[in-house]
């Protein structure tokens, strides 16, 4: 068995999950959620952009993570009844801080010591894996459409497989088997929670709730849509370095902040299903995941703009919505343990495939 574990755009909690893959398909045995502390959680966002004293702040908020993430793994371990000598390897996503998938010198950057959560669980920890993809010539994400094309391709329908995190990304898996494409579509929850959080101080907008109480505003739609992110061709990635409340307010003169958030609603189903159909896919099953499949106004939306799409979750195939991603970090994990190229050029753009992460051995 494995453990996966990884702490989103949203800087909530680390989601950790027990898979085990001894079957057929992989099965999903016990899942904990560990809360981040606001302190924690306000220090890592701060490193989204650029700040005084950023080094020393890095270092502290790497081994406080670790120890976190450490200790999500021993709750998690323990909720199963685990010993942690039956877990083969931890993958470790860790907490994302800053992503620059371009430019001349390209790079990612993920925190959460993998050193401390191997010494501190004594299970061995694969960790890191997006700067290999980077190395390789890669945009360093999405990873999901790797484990979306192992366990949710259909026999029978195109499916579009939309995680929506933080940010949104999509795996279109071609009914006649084409190479698998996947990209960041562009913002998920992020900027929602964000606003809300700014005018509610709200964490996030339970069911869209207060979206769905305002009126989409058309002409800040059409420009937030005009962004040169949406037009660009994949291989593509993005984060909360890009899509953030300093990029919405550029846009912003006097609207009402309850249309605001009606809008952003609008922006991330436009964006997402947008996506989709450039890319050549006009019907079959649209299968969301992620936080976003509890906004029930946002899951509306995407049915109301692909009407000839079936919309579906994950779990309606039998991979939990909200621990997909988590599992994704434990599969490769083992690709990685088991020393197995995963091939990313059609997602990321590497130029070959590549064994994604390092290995941070037990005692």
């Amino acid at each position: 068995m494995y453990i996966g574990m990884i702490s989103g755009t949203s800087v909530d909690g680390i989601d950790a999950a027990l898979v085990d893959f001894s079957g057929l398909t992989p099965k999903l045995m016990a899942h904990h959620s560990e809360a981040i502390p606001n302190d924690l959680k306000t220090a890592a966002l701060t490193f989204h952009t650029s700040g005084e004293n950023e080094l020393d702040r890095l270092g502290s908020a790497d081994v406080q993570l670790g120890k976190l993430f450490a200790q999500a793994a021993h709750n998690l371990l323990k909720k199963a009844n685990i010993k942690s000598s039956e877990i083969v390897a931890i993958g470790s996503h860790g907490q994302n801080i800053r992503h620059r998938p371009t430019g001349e010198f390209p790079f990612t950057l993920q925190i959460g010591d993998p050193n401390i959560i191997a010494e501190l669980t004594n299970i061995t920890t694969v960790a890191d894996f997006r700067r290999r993809d980077i190395a390789a010539g890669g945009q360093g994400a999405p990873f999901a459409p790797l484990f979306h094309n192992e366990v949710l391709r259909s026999n029978t329908n195109n499916r579009a497989i939309v995680n929506i995190g933080g940010i949104s990304n999509v795996s279109l898996l071609a009914l006649d088997n084409s190479v698998v494409l996947g990209f960041d579509t562009g913002p998920g929850n992020g900027l929602l929670d964000a606003w809300i959080k700014k005018h509610k101080n709200k964490n996030y907008d339970q069911e869209g709730a207060w979206a769905v109480t305002g009126i989409v505003d058309t002409e800040l739609l059409e420009n937030l849509l005009a962004d040169p992110y949406f037009k660009k061709a994949a291989p593509k990635s993005t984060g909360r370095e890009y899509f953030n409340l300093t990029w919405l307010n550029n846009y912003l003169s006097t609207q009402d902040p309850t249309d605001v958030q009606a809008t952003l609603v609008e922006l991330t189903a436009q964006t997402i299903i947008d996506a989709v159909k450039k890319q050549g896919f006009e019907n079959g099953e649209l299968v969301i995941c992620g936080g976003g499949t509890h906004n029930q106004y946002l899951m509306q939306r995407l049915a109301t703009l692909a009407p000839e799409f079936s919309v579906l979750k994950t779990d309606d195939l039998g991979i939990p919505a909200d621990w997909i991603e988590a599992m994704l970090f434990a599969w490769l994990a083992k690709q990685t343990m088991e020393h197995i190229k995963v091939d990313t050029r059609s997602i990321t753009g590497a130029k070959n495939p590549v064994i994604l992460g390092g290995i941070y051995l037990k005692n």
